[in-house]
């Protein structure tokens, strides 16, 4: 099913209590079922719900909602975005073999290079931007194509169409992580792609007050499979956190919106700064993949990332910076200034991340619902800050 981003936008609401039993009732929110486990009424026939690892009214909910917006036929709620990736993984057999982006996040990045080597599944890294090197990782016994776009934390983009079409000539499942964009912004689904995978705990929740993930198939019988897997481990989200993200999605479009403009006017004062070195923003024209984003998808989205000359003046511009907070993750209603090297990406090896261009000049900035003058005016007296301490340092 296709939607318009205007239907998106009534989905995003309505979507959670659509055929659910609330409706009988007139309820406007899903109810938090806080029960492990169901009554049964038959000894030979159980109903629908048993035990919550297995399915939740409350989570069922939130897995069709999601679903829904992506346009997939099952969806599965999990403790965390790292939990639904590390899961989807685990449709892969000993012996298969992941072609995978390089500009990939560092958890990410983790399980690939240290866990699933132990079950005897193996990968390679191929820069995403370039399709021939993708295919030229493609090995006979390669299962799976992995992207990421755009990527955490470079914002590089990966032609999503060119990709598919080659993962469909090679029998390859594709899986796309779409924590960036969120279905309002992109339907990797409809391109194609087999999986598609959220750290929810971003934009789809869009508080800083949950840890969440979320995947969505294309096709019934993978979702099945999948299903499967997030019951044998048990990887599930409860009830609670099922309910505060199904409020969070409510209001994603007019967040998202916001911060994706305020994160267009951000990047451009960025550009022209005599101190940046370099702007990673899917919106500015010199983006080496802007045409192709824009083709598939509907906004830049509100995640950018800059690159200062050294650590010790990104440690300046961090430590002058009044509005945003400097965390871990993003997404949030908040602004969150985030050091890729030490934080997001410190699972990576040095030489990995500068391979990749994670330096330690490198900074991420998730854009918040502040006032965007505000944060504009904030980078620049903190830039104005870092490069008076930069000169001093050089005298």
């Amino acid at each position: 099913m296709t939607f318009s981003n205007e239907q998106l936008e009534t989905s995003l609401i309505t979507a959670s209590t659509r055929g659910g039993s609330e409706r009988k009732i007139g309820a406007v929110n899903v109810p938090i079922y806080l029960s492990s486990t169901f009554h049964q009424e038959s000894f030979d026939k159980f109903g629908p719900y048993d035990y919550s690892r297995s399915s939740n009214p409350t989570r069922d909910a939130l897995e069709r909602t999601i679903a829904e917006l992506e346009g997939g036929t099952r969806g599965l709620a999990f403790a965390s975005g790292i939990a639904a990736i590390s899961s989807a993984f685990m449709l892969l057999s000993s012996g298969d073999h992941i072609v995978i982006t390089e500009d990939v996040y560092g958890g990410t990045f983790r399980i690939v290079t240290e866990v699933l080597p132990r079950f005897g599944i193996e990968h390679t890294f191929a820069d995403f931007t370039d399709v021939e090197a993708v295919s030229n990782a493609i090995r006979s016994n390669t299962k799976l194509i992995y992207m990421e776009t755009p990527s955490n934390p470079r914002l590089r983009i990966t032609d999503i169409t060119s990709i598919v079409a080659l993962a469909n000539a090679n029998d390859c499942f594709t899986f796309l992580d779409n924590t960036f964009m969120t279905p309002l912004y992109q339907r990797p689904l409809d391109i194609g792609v087999d999986v598609v995978l959220h750290s929810a705990t971003k934009f789809l929740s869009g508080h800083s007050d949950i840890i969440a993930g979320l995947a969505v198939t294309k096709e019934d019988e993978l979702g099945k499979r999948l299903a499967f897997i997030q019951n044998s481990f048990g990887a599930i989200l409860g009830a609670q956190d099922s309910f505060s993200l199904i409020q969070g999605i409510k209001t994603l479009g007019v967040r998202l919106d916001k911060s994706s403009e305020s994160a267009q006017k951000i990047a451009t004062y960025l550009t022209r700064h005599s101190l940046v070195e370099e702007v990673f923003y899917p919106g500015l024209s010199t983006h080496p993949g802007n045409e192709i984003h824009a083709k598939q998808a509907e906004s830049p989205g509100a995640v950018l990332s800059f690159r200062l000359p050294n650590r010790a003046i990104a440690k300046a511009f961090v430590e002058s910076v009044q509005i945003p907070v400097f965390a871990v993750s993003l997404g949030g209603v908040e602004s969150i200034l985030s050091h890729p090297a030490q934080m997001s990406h410190a699972a990576m090896p040095k030489e990995d991340r500068e391979k990749r261009g994670i330096t330690d000049g490198l900074l991420r900035f998730s854009v918040g619902l502040e006032n965007v003058n505000d944060l504009i005016a904030d980078f620049d007296q903190a830039l104005t800050i870092a490069e008076k301490q930069t000169k001093k340092v050089l005298t």
